[in-house]
């Protein structure tokens, strides 16, 4: 089905539309709802406890803390001694990874490459190229290793990776309206239908700087790099994830593309959502305040600091971190 949308200064009225359905395609690796087989190859060899999430953190200390006006604040990402292999070659590259994110904050991961940066972002959603082999990820008070990539984007994960992938024969529009209904049966509200989810829809591209004819192009076919991350922005605003993870999300950006990408992920920014940013690039960090800084070497987060750590990564480079 083509949707057939004309640029004008507030959504136009729109025709009948028949029942729109989706063609299946490849399995690919994307932080929107898919079929279960998507991810089928993963696994994890860390055997997933039967017992309530709690019972499972019993021997580790909580990160229950206070927001100094005497209100506890819960963590809405925990991770605690998470361990990750090469699912193929069995070689370790998470070591103990250890981190927590509140509502409302971003925390931005630095670090040399090679460092586990990106493989640490791949095992939270559930990339099959990895495993887990210890330790623990709690998401929104649930044990985030027992749900397949799928359910965890559907509970409110989101990825932007590096390389967004194309998919031919699907167009935008229908590619979100599937991911945004999924989402909204999970949460137990009704489907949108095609005209519900044009008005839904159309004020976002301001959002990410973006021309309605994007709509109807299909899923990053021909797009450029800046196009390709304004289009992962799009599909972040339209589904509303409770913590985005943003790869690399500057990489390949000119100052432009840039500064629309960050107008659109501070403007998505709630006091209950969250985001979780890696990057080389303190460029990125001027656009985009960040609560938290982590430094991450040899598969560990070994220091965690302000704004004023990009600043001496900058100056001195990673041996001033490494040797502190």
């Amino acid at each position: 089905m083509a949707w057939q949308i004309q640029c004008t200064a507030s959504p136009p009225p729109l025709p009948s539309f028949p029942p729109f359905t989706l063609k299946s395609t490849s399995s690919i690796s994307l932080p929107l709802p898919l079929p279960p087989t998507r991810f089928s190859r993963f696994r994890s060899t860390h055997a997933p406890s039967p017992r309530p999430i709690a019972a499972s953190f019993s021997a580790v200390e909580s990160t229950t803390s206070t927001d100094g006006l005497g209100n506890s604040k819960t963590p809405l990402l925990e991770v605690k001694g998470l361990t990750a292999v090469i699912a193929e070659t069995k070689q370790e590259i998470l070591k103990g990874v250890d981190l927590v994110v509140h509502h409302g904050e971003i925390h931005a991961i630095m670090g040399k490459n090679g460092s586990g940066k990106s493989t640490f972002s791949k095992v939270l959603v559930g990339h099959p190229d990895y495993e887990v082999t210890g330790g623990d990820v709690v998401f929104k008070g649930e044990n985030l290793l027992d749900m397949e990539p799928e359910e965890r984007s559907l509970a409110g994960l989101f990825m932007s990776f590096q390389s967004p992938v194309e998919i031919p024969g699907v167009n935008n529009i229908d590619f979100l309206h599937m991911a945004y209904n999924a989402r909204r049966k999970k949460l137990g509200e009704p489907e949108l239908g095609p005209l519900e989810f044009y008005a839904y829809i159309y004020p976002k591209l301001d959002l990410v700087n973006m021309k309605t004819d994007f709509l109807n192009r299909n899923v990053n076919e021909g797009f450029s790099g800046g196009e390709r991350k304004r289009n992962e922005i799009l599909q972040l605003a339209v589904l509303g994830a409770d913590l985005a993870i943003l790869d690399e999300i500057d990489s390949g950006l000119d100052v432009d593309a840039l500064q629309d990408v960050a107008k659109a992920v501070n403007g998505l920014l709630t006091p209950t959502n969250s985001v979780l940013m890696i990057t080389h690039y303190r460029r990125l960090l001027e656009v985009i305040k960040p609560t938290f800084i982590h430094i991450m070497e040899n598969g560990r987060i070994i220091k965690t600091g302000d704004s004023s750590l990009a600043e001496v990564l900058e100056e001195k480079g990673y041996t001033a971190i490494s040797a502190a």
